[in-house]
């Protein structure tokens, strides 16, 4: 086969790679399809570079240098950021919304308030989607109470 055939379909499978990668992210084609299309332009334009001695180690250095400036970029666009914790009394003030009902001395009523579930209790049977005001916290639960209006 040509070499510059090769190199045409090298580069038509990395940019396939590619596009898969931006179509569905998470994928991890960004690096191999990386590769296919450098070795492919280097192809192209290198004479006999399909059949030389410095096609591996030619690969080996893209893959090495496409991996770490990969591996940059995701750092730099995705910085990690600690996890949330919330500590129950700062919870104390906050508003929600019942999401199974919440009856006195029974921890099985839930409660929603932000984007995270707690058990919830209460002095009074408080029904499904009333909103509420916490006014305690115990351990991992909450006493809440109608919010008034």
């Amino acid at each position: 086969m040509d070499p510059a055939t090769i190199a045409i379909i090298l580069m038509i499978i990395g940019l396939i790679l590619l596009i898969i990668e931006a179509l569905t992210p998470g994928f991890f084609a960004v690096i191999p399809g990386t590769v296919l299309v450098a070795m492919g332009i280097i192809g192209y334009f290198v004479e006999d570079f399909f059949t030389s001695w410095y096609l591996v180690p030619a690969a080996l250095v893209v893959t090495l240098a496409v991996t770490a400036i990969t591996i940059k970029g995701y750092q730099y666009l995705a910085k990690p950021e600690p996890p949330t914790t919330t500590v129950v009394d700062s919870l104390i003030g906050e508003e929600g919304i019942v999401e199974t009902e919440v009856k006195p001395g029974n921890l099985r009523g839930k409660v929603k308030i932000g984007s995270d579930s707690w058990s919830a209790t209460s002095e009074v049977v408080i029904k499904v989607g009333t909103e509420v005001v916490v006014y305690d916290a115990e351990g991992v639960h909450v006493k809440v109470r109608q919010k008034e209006i």
